[in-house]
């Protein structure tokens, strides 16, 4: 999954200045983490195969990926406090570049722990990234803008998890897989084949650090939010906005939902009965799925103009479940249509669901927002629960599991609609 990123509810401010080439550097940080995020649903496959792992196992690369988000957000949020946004920045892409720099030793000493290990590091580079990175460019201009420059980025991000897929089929799936002399390939081959594309994600990394590094980015100017609710109070009472707490769930549900679909694509499209096709070219079509998402930001985006968020989010569940029940229940071309046309599903769920969630809280927006952020981990455990159940009952069949996320998320967005016309927090 390329993380989504919410609109802080507190940032820092340029007093209204525009910087375009500061937000250029800055957006190119969102496609290095959509893309590095992404390359995750080919490593998946790779590393599979390599070692031999079943679907529990090899589903450890979200968990220790995705594990690095709850443990990392809060540390990384000191850290930035700490040294400013900009040196912030620098450290989030030298630690990114170290965990993909240590893919090298990992292939050579052939040790999966080692690559979950190398796993942890770059997905906590990235965590310190995107503390620092969204709230700078909220702040790169007008308040007013600050959405939709933040949109603009997300853009970027999406566009970064639809290409990564050519690049890990091209760079990994295809030096190792689907050839003639497949059988003669040895494992210290096939685990050399993660070598370059790593290294060169470490170069850039460390390219983007020293282009920070002297790149002269304007001073911010950190503004609290005003508030009338004491710190104690605000965090007794941010545990009884019910809404909240249920948009925290449904954002669990679908950061887990759509990791664990998108980690499985590559093995779904190879089952004989689906498409049989060969992973590098499988992989080739898990582009689809996350271009879907970003086709589906900009269709969504228009349609909510009209239409209010709450019938969206529940049409959109809706519409992922019926495509799980064909994917499950039917073979062929159609299931393979079906599982791909998801991504165009999740497309808008979780910026509503965000935005959904926060709605009323006023001075316990910065705490509700810390709430929900933490509920990203479920990145990290459904995916290791959709394993378990493909090893228990098949891959084809593991995904009813995710048809009940989509229920909860389509129940959430049917509550929003009575919820946004009350008048009263819940």
């Amino acid at each position: 999954m390329a993380m989504d990123n919410p609109i802080p509810s507190q940032y820092p401010t340029t007093n209204g200045e525009s910087h375009p080439i500061a937000l250029v550097y800055l957006t190119s940080l969102f496609f290095m983490w959509g893309f590095i995020t992404c390359l995750n649903d080919i490593l998946i496959p790779h590393l599979k195969s390599l070692f031999a792992l079943n679907y529990t196992q090899a589903m450890l690369i979200q968990f220790c990926f995705f594990g690095a988000y709850f443990l990392i957000s809060l540390p990384a949020g000191n850290l930035v406090k700490r040294l400013g946004y900009k040196k912030g920045i620098i450290v989030g892409l030298l630690v990114a570049g170290c965990g993909c720099l240590l893919f090298i030793p990992a292939a050579r000493m052939l040790e999966y722990g080692f690559f979950l290990a190398a796993l942890f590091i770059l997905a906590s580079g990235i965590t310190v990234l995107q503390v620092a990175a969204n709230p700078y460019v909220t702040a790169l201009g007008p308040a007013h803008t600050a959405s939709s420059r933040l949109n603009m980025t997300q853009a970027f991000n999406s566009l970064g998890t639809t290409v990564a897929p050519f690049f890990g089929a091209l760079l990994i799936l295809s030096a190792t897989h689907g050839m003639p002399e497949q059988a003669a390939i040895s494992q210290q081959e096939q685990a050399s084949a993660v070598e370059l594309p790593y290294l060169i994600l470490t170069a850039m990394l460390l390219a983007l650090a020293l282009v920070f590094y002297f790149l002269r980015l304007p001073a911010m100017e950190q503004h609290q939010e005003a508030s009338t609710v004491t710190p104690g109070e605000s965090t007794t009472a941010i545990w009884s906005c019910r809404h909240l707490l249920f948009g925290a769930g449904a954002i669990f549900l679908y950061v887990g939902a759509e990791v664990s679909i998108g980690s499985l694509l590559v093995n779904y499209l190879g089952e004989p009965q689906i498409a049989g096709l060969p992973e590098a070219q499988a992989a080739r079509y898990v582009s689809y799925y996350w271009g879907g998402a970003m086709v589906g930001r900009f269709v969504g985006a228009a349609i909510m103009q009209r239409v209010s968020a709450g019938r969206v989010l529940a049409f959109n569940g809706g519409m992922a479940m019926l495509f799980l029940l064909l994917t499950v229940f039917t073979s062929g071309q159609v299931a393979m249509v079906a599982i791909l046309l998801i991504g165009l599903c999740n497309s808008i769920m979780f910026p509503t669901i965000f935005s959904l969630a926060l709605h009323r809280l006023g001075p316990l927006t910065s705490q509700g927002s810390s709430v929900l952020c933490l509920a990203i981990v479920g990145g990290a455990l459904l995916p290791l629960l959709q394993g378990m159940a493909a090893d228990s009952f098949g891959l084809q069949h593991a995904f009813l599991l995710p048809i009940i996320y989509y229920l909860y998320i389509a129940w959430y967005g049917i509550r929003s609609i009575s919820f946004m016309e009350q008048g009263s927090v819940d």
